[in-house]
């Protein structure tokens, strides 16, 4: 029976509380099985780089990707500032310095948009219809040869509009940029097939997904085209060096876990 005194929670585009399944699965990494996955000396490490070797498997499987196009962060920002700092200066060598996203896009991707135009970007940011909806008339305008990146949120934390990946990929492709989405509300409530849909780059998070906090992971598409973004931070070279950072095991498996569970029992 519902405790009369707890306030009712309606904030779960905010955040989500942690499924107990995926609390189970992160149980025993928070306790006994404490060891670095990048430790291949000794057991303890052994152990740890095979949960998070499975976490990556299961995630890839539930997006429809390759285990080794899945990075993991520390959240959607993190992801979004990898995918748009990282893919944007990439390919500004390759004559590629044009970045365009929509108006409606979380400030982690208008934040390092706006840093990238104080580097000498060319930006543009896209005005939505009254729908919410990009214009794709509009978007094909936008980009051009010289564009490197389009950014364009999957599903909208305030307004819960869905734009039309497939097409905005189609128009990027057809000028040799690459899109990346924002999918922290779209993950484990939409079905992604990543090995055919035009995303080159998408982000996503736990604790939007009934997962924990502090973990999120970046799809980098490895084949058709391969896609390289420049790391923004580094250190040990983990994650293939675009994320480095001692892995926390507990959360990537508490990821997997979340993310399978979504699919699992998402409404048709």
């Amino acid at each position: 029976m519902p405790d009369a005194a707890r306030p009712l929670y309606l904030d779960h585009h905010a955040t989500t509380p942690l499924d107990p399944r995926v609390l189970d699965a992160m149980d025993p990494f928070l306790r006994d099985e404490f060891g670095n996955a990048a430790s291949r000396t000794h057991a303890y490490g052994w152990r740890a780089e095979a949960a998070v070797e499975s976490a990556r498997e299961r995630i890839a499987a539930a997006l429809g990707a390759e285990p080794r196009e899945i990075v993991f962060t520390s959240g959607a920002t993190e992801s979004n500032n990898i995918a748009v700092l990282g893919a944007a200066r990439a390919r500004r060598a390759h004559g590629r310095d044009g970045v365009v996203a929509l108006a409606t896009e979380h400030r982690a991707v208008l934040d390092p948009l706006r840093a990238l135009e104080r580097e000498g970007f060319r930006t543009a940011v896209l005005p939505v219809g009254p729908d919410g909806l990009v214009d794709l008339d509009r978007l094909r305008d936008a980009v051009d040869e010289r564009t490197a990146l389009v950014s364009a949120m999957a599903a909208n934390n305030e307004i819960g509009v869905l734009q039309p990946l497939d097409a905005i990929g189609a128009i990027a492709r057809e000028a040799g940029a690459w899109l990346h989405s924002d999918a922290a509300q779209a993950a484990g409530r939409l079905a992604f097939d990543l090995a055919a849909q035009p995303i080159e780059l998408l982000s996503l998070s736990g604790h939007k997904l009934y997962g924990p906090k502090g973990v999120g992971a970046l799809f980098v598409r490895a084949r058709r085209p391969r896609v390289r973004p420049e790391p923004i931070q580094y250190g040990g070279g983990h994650e293939r060096g675009l994320r480095s950072g001692t892995l926390p095991v507990a959360l990537c498996v508490g990821l997997a876990r979340a993310l399978e569970l979504c699919l699992e029992e998402r409404e048709a």
